[in-house]
This record gives structure tokens, C-alpha cells and sequence, in this order.
């Protein structure tokens, strides 16, 4: 079986639940296989060598980085190396690879063109099989080779798990800074290994649920309280132009754009009610979806924006709806006990992830569109705000300690890899960006060869 393929038939098991296997030792010229046990993923050893040129060794820190923390691998240290000197026009040796346990290795180099910019090329090899899994080259500005880094760590992924990267994107959330009484809080992007943050506004405002628009990942939406107004901003990254959707009778919260970037779902509270509105972008035209007493709110789109999720307390608790996106067909779908917040549809449209508040714990879980399949991926003292990775395999939440700052945590689908986000600082409200190449790419790209057989 070849490795991609098993590591994505291991991810699936492990979500439904524990698995216990016979571990597997590679064999020369077998395939790698990983090995599970007690429902325990073992992450593939993989040695990443030292880049070689302008910035080579920042680039294979970074991807190192990021392949640890998806869980699905372990770099290899690299002074258990034993073979030095590795360039793109050799291929490794490979005994003194699978000696040290390497199951795959990664190389490249970096060479610097006559008008400054990097070409960045990397070779990927099972060492087992002795054949190339992958190649690429990547050309860009000398300011972009982190960018190139992700690239490489998406490829890599891609390649070794089945499943679409997520290094090449960026997470929104708001910052905080001071202190209870005196806290300034601010609207932040940063890339998703909480590198290159940069503040959006000045701290003169309360800023509340930023999202990313999905079809135009320069564009997002956030809340914005005033000393008297709540208005709903779209806010372009690229231009920094900034645009309210128009004046609300009553507090507006918590938009989200739908998957195709032509409408918001929001709420506004307004005599003592909650409910559930959609503005057509292209109109303007608003429209009311729910009108029970109580409070809906933090609507959701599915991803082919037929359907909604929403949080309502009409049954006396806060528990999650889903209705069509003309509102019709309102059911609940949460069916266990406990407070159910903060729904968001997974990109892959078959989960929605939530927050939950119960035996006095918050949790972080998903459960499958239809409320079936519920599972807890993490709880702790204080948690909220689930918002999913592009490829749909990681969670982005707020977690505060007992007496403690509120940071920036992520879980992945098994729950077994759960780790605080890169941003030190602390955060909360936390949106994932799509990739950022969704459309043409700035960066120039060629593809090698992959000689490993299926």
C-alpha cells in the first residue's frame, strides 16, 4: 500500500475510533508503513537536511516546524545524520538513511538569480523504496522564502498524507494587550505559524468575530464597538480599505460571508431578541431568517451555502439549528447535554465544529452535519471559538488557564494532537485564511518527476 494512501485510511480510522495493529518494521525496497497502536498514530521519521544557499537553512526550519507540529510527523535530528553534502543533482545513500530510521528524506537548495531573486528547489525520497516521491522548484523574492517554506511543507503533506496542506495560509484573530480593567484589544493577521503578525487596527474600537471570505482571501468581516455604534466591517488586506455595511437598529454580531463571498450572516440583538439575519452583498438587501423569542446566533454557511447552522436557546438552553438558508426547516441537531455555542462548518462540509460548556469544563468538539457522530476533541478550564484549517483536518480555538492568559490553541481531528498556536501573545477569535494560492500564484513553480511506483 502505498504511504499516502495508508496515512489517509490511518487518519479516518483514527477519527471514528482506537485501532490496535501489529507494528510493521520497512523493509528495504517495501513500502513504509505507520504504525498505530492503542489508537496512537506514530509519526513518520523523516529527516529533513539543511538547505544549502541564501536562506536554505532558515527554509528547512521552517518545514520542520510545520511538519512536527501537524502530528503526522517527526523530524529526525540532524546530527544523527550520516551522510553530508547532499545536492539536488545526486540522490541520497540510501543505507545510511534507513540506518538511522529515516523513512523519508528531504533535500534542497537554494540558488540566488543575477536580479536577487531565490530559486528554491527540493527533492523528497523514500529511502526504503530507493525513488523519488517528489521535486520541485520554486522561484521567488529573497522577502518571500518563508512563504516558499510553507509551499514546500503543503507539498510535502500533500504528498505523504493524502490530504490538501495548510502551512500556506494565515490566521485572523484579535490581540490583547494591557489589563483587565484597562485592556486593548486589536484586529491581527498573521501567517499560520503565528510568524509576521501585523495589527489592522489601533486599539480605539472592541473588535469581535473576524472571518475570512473564502472565495477572495483578501477580504474579511469583524465587529467593531464604539463608544455608540456596532457596526459589521468588510476590510480588503491587500488595499487596507475599510467599508461598513450601513447602520443597524440594534447591536449587530457576529457575521460570517457565505462560501461564494455574495452574502453575511449576522444577528442583531434588538428588543431584547437575537435573531439570525442574511445581507446580500451585491444588494444590500437584508434579510430576517429566525423570529423565535430568545437568542440565534453565530450563523454558519455550509460550504455550498444551502444550509445554515446557528446557535438558539429556544428550548430553554443554547443548543445548535441548522435551517435552510432561506430559513426555512429550523431543526436542532446538538443532542447531548451541556451548552452548545460557536458552531462552524467544516470546509469539507461533513462536520461542524463547536464549543460546548458543561460539568464545569468548556470542550472543543465536532460532530457530523446531521448532529450524529459528536466528539470532544479538547477540554480544558476555558475554551470557545472553533475555526477550521483550510484542508479541514485542524481546529483553531481561544483557551484560557485558570487565572491565566487567553492564547491560541489547535487540535487536530483525532484530538491527540493538540498544541498552542505560534502567536505568543495572547488572542482570541480566531479565523483560518484559505490557502493563499487559490488563484494565480506570484510564486513560479516547476514540477518533477515522482518515480515511486504505486
Amino acid at each position: 500500500m502505498r504511504l499516502n494512501l495508508l496515512l489517509a485510511s490511518v487518519a479516518a480510522v483514527a477519527m471514528a475510533a482506537p485501532l490496535t495493529t501489529a507494528a510493521q518494521t520497512p523493509q528495504q525496497n517495501q513500502p513504509v508503513e505507520v504504525e498505530i497502536d492503542q489508537g496512537v498514530l506514530r509519526p513518520l521519521q523523516i529527516a529533513v537536511v539543511p538547505f544549502a544557499g541564501t536562506h536554505g537553512s532558515d527554509i528547512s526550519n521552517v518545514v520542520s516546524a510545520n511538519l512536527k507540529r501537524s502530528g503526522f510527523f517527526e523530524p529526525l535530528n540532524p546530527s544523527s545524520f550520516i551522510e553530508a553534502g547532499l545536492t539536488l543533482a545526486n540522490a541520497p545513500n540510501f543505507p545510511q538513511w534507513t540506518q538511522i530510521g529515516a523513512q523519508a528524506v528531504l533535500y534542497g537548495g537554494v540558488t540566488t538569480r543575477g536580479d536577487g531573486r531565490l530559486d528554491v528547489g527540493f527533492r523528497l525520497y523514500d529511502p526504503y523504496r530507493q525513488c523519488q516521491l517528489v521535486s520541485y522548484q520554486f522561484t521567488a523574492t529573497q522577502e518571500q522564502w518563508r512563504r516558499i517554506a510553507h509551499k514546500i511543507s503543503d507539498v510535502i503533506y500533500q504528498r505523504m498524507t493524502g490530504e490538501a496542506g495548510f502551512f500556506d495560509s494565515r490566521v485572523i484573530f484579535v490581540s490583547e494587550e494591557g489589563t483587565q480593567l484597562n485592556r486593548i484589544n486589536r484586529l491581527t493577521i498573521a501567517d499560520q505559524d503565528g510568524f509576521n503578525p501585523t495589527y489592522l487596527t489601533q486599539g480605539d474600537e472592541v473588535i469581535m468575530s473576524p472571518r475570512f471570505s473564502l472565495s477572495q482571501p483578501d477580504e474579511i468581516t469583524y465587529v467593531a464597538l464604539g463608544k455608540d455604534y456596532s457596526r459589521i466591517y468588510l476590510y480588503n488586506l491587500t488595499t487596507g480599505r475599510r467599508e461598513s455595511l450601513g447602520e443597524f437598529d440594534g447591536q449587530v454580531l457576529a457575521p460570517r460571508f457565505s462560501n461564494d463571498g455574495n452574502k453575511i450572516a449576522f444577528s442583531i440583538i434588538r428588543g431584547g431578541n437575537t435573531d439570525v439575519y442574511v445581507m446580500d452583498l451585491r444588494s444590500r438587501q437584508i434579510t430576517r431568517l429566525t423570529s423565535d423569542p430568545g437568542i440565534d446566533t453565530s450563523p454558519s454557511f455550509s460550504p455550498d451555502g444551502s444550509q445554515i447552522v446557528f446557535t438558539s436557546d429556544r428550548s430553554g438552553s443554547a443548543r445548535l439549528y441548522v435551517m435552510r438558508s432561506d430559513g426555512s426547516g429550523q431543526r436542532p441537531i446538538s443532542r447531548g447535554g451541556g451548552i452548545y455555542t460557536a458552531p462552524s462548518w467544516s470546509p469539507t462540509g461533513n462536520l461542524i465544529a463547536f464549543t460546548k460548556q458543561g460539568g464545569g469544563r468548556f470542550s472543543t468538539g465536532v460532530m457530523n452535519a446531521d448532529g450524529s457522530g459528536e466528539r470532544i476533541l479538547s477540554s480544558s478550564y476555558f475554551e470557545e471559538g472553533p475555526n477550521w484549517a483550510p484542508n479541514g483536518r485542524y481546529v483553531m480555538f481561544a483557551r484560557q488557564t485558570p487565572g491565566g492568559d487567553t492564547r491560541l490553541w489547535t487540535v487536530d481531528l483525532s484530538g491527540r494532537v493538540v498544541s498552542q498556536a505560534g502567536y505568543n501573545g495572547r488572542g482570541t477569535d480566531p479565523a483560518w485564511s484559505p490557502l493563499l494560492d487559490r488563484g494565480p500564484s506570484n510564486l513560479g513553480v516547476n514540477q518533477g518527476a515522482d518515480s515511486c511506483p504505486a
